[in-house]
């Protein structure tokens, strides 16, 4: 699946969100995404459907960012204006809206959706309509480089995939000391089987060994056919990159049937519904992450406060790659020589030492990823016991 949210000085912006469907154009609004006093934004996210959890967490983090920039005064004197729809976690949906958005709506930039597979459904439209979208949590490999070559319109705040299983495997050789080691992927899913191949690549040259790989498709939840068949097997740890609604059961039935290895995971795991499908067996259980609601810097500390007081609830790693694509997006708005889709892609590429809650990055020009840290985050009897940066 893939996988994830912050300060920034440019000064602020005004909210105004259009739930749905619902959000109509403002009257007369001119080429650039901006009218009188607003500057236009287009979410286009998972409101709705099988990864509804991410887009909904996303969206929440986002809005807040928007809050903040609006109730500090706005972005150069204009307040922003959230133009939302749903996609309904369907990737055709996902470039109607995207049409919409640009070349309806007239927005200056479209942020989301969550997943790769949404997010790479509109970069010929963004490319056509000279727009810029920025995804908080898309980690595919080639969403902003494909063939060699940086897609001109598309960012993330984010790392990639192959950074997440090359970290996995140098953790599981580095920490916890593994020379062998089981993958389990989705193989109906990009997102999955590029942490694997990232993960088997790095674990081998670290010197370990694959001693077994197996698969499963979305939507699985008996496990037992695949776990029975590695538990005879001698292995140091299991890699079982995807979504948290595979992982879940798979990590309970593991524990189960005895198997007490170490598994880790990718940013896909993050969600409070991993804890309720795994259960007690949630122990020695690691995934790499985007940020740690455990995290002690203070700009962490001061959102979650801030995220807690507005929604009741502690913040996710969604919630907070969506507060800091929000930030970043702003950040870019401001220094944008004008409000013009190129004007504002060519700022992004120039962002530096962004400083946000995930972490403090600067775009790299050519592949349009943020060069920035990594978040372990590991488990024991169900409650997060680690959180190590790397």
């Amino acid at each position: 699946m893939k996988r994830t949210a912050i300060l920034l000085a440019a000064g602020a912006l005004s909210l105004s969100v259009f739930a749905g469907c619902s959000a109509k154009p403002v009257a007369n609004a001119p080429e650039g995404g901006e009218s009188a006093d607003t500057i236009k934004i287009g979410l286009n996210y998972e409101l709705s459907g099988d990864v509804a959890t991410y887009g909904q967490a996303s969206v929440a983090g986002i809005e807040l960012a928007a809050k903040e920039i609006n109730d500090a005064g706005g972005v150069n004197g204009k307040q922003i204006e959230l133009v939302k729809y749903d996609n309904k976690s369907d990737t055709a949906e996902a470039t109607t809206l995207a049409t919409k958005l640009m070349a309806q709506d007239k927005v200056v930039a479209v942020i989301g959706p969550a997943t790769s597979g949404g997010m790479k459904a509109q970069i010929q439209v963004a490319e056509k309509n000279q727009v810029p979208i920025v995804s908080g949590s898309s980690t595919a490999d080639d969403l902003t480089v494909t063939n060699g070559k940086v897609n001109e319109y598309v960012f993330r705040t984010c790392f990639n995939d192959s950074f997440q299983g090359t970290s996995a495997a140098n953790y599981s050789s580095e920490k916890l000391g593994a020379k062998t080691a089981v993958i389990i992927k989705d193989n109906s899913n990009d997102y999955s089987k590029g942490l694997a191949a990232s993960f088997d690549a790095q674990f081998k040259a670290n010197g370990g060994t694959i001693v077994g790989e197996e698969a499963y498709a979305k939507g699985e939840r008996n496990f037992n056919s695949i776990l029975t068949k590695i538990k005879g097997q001698s292995f140091d740890v299991i890699y079982l990159p995807g979504y948290y609604e595979e992982a879940g059961p798979a990590i309970k039935q593991a524990r189960e049937l005895g198997i007490t290895a170490p598994i880790l995971g990718a940013d896909g795991y993050d969600s409070p519904k991993l804890a309720e499908a795994a259960g007690a067996g949630l122990t020695d259980v690691y995934f790499t992450n985007h940020y740690s609601s455990a995290d002690t810097d203070p700009k962490v500390v001061e959102f979650i406060k801030t995220f807690k007081d507005a929604n009741g609830e502690e913040p996710s790693a969604f919630n907070a790659l969506g507060y800091d694509t929000m930030k970043f997006v702003a950040d870019a708005v401001s220094r944008a020589s004008e409000l013009t889709g190129p004007a504002v892609k060519d700022a992004m590429a120039a962002t530096k030492d962004f400083a946000g809650v995930t972490g403090t990055f600067s775009v790299d020009p050519e592949t349009h990823n943020p060069v920035k840290s990594i978040v372990f985050i590991g488990y024991k009897d169900g409650k997060i016991a680690v959180t190590e940066k790397a």
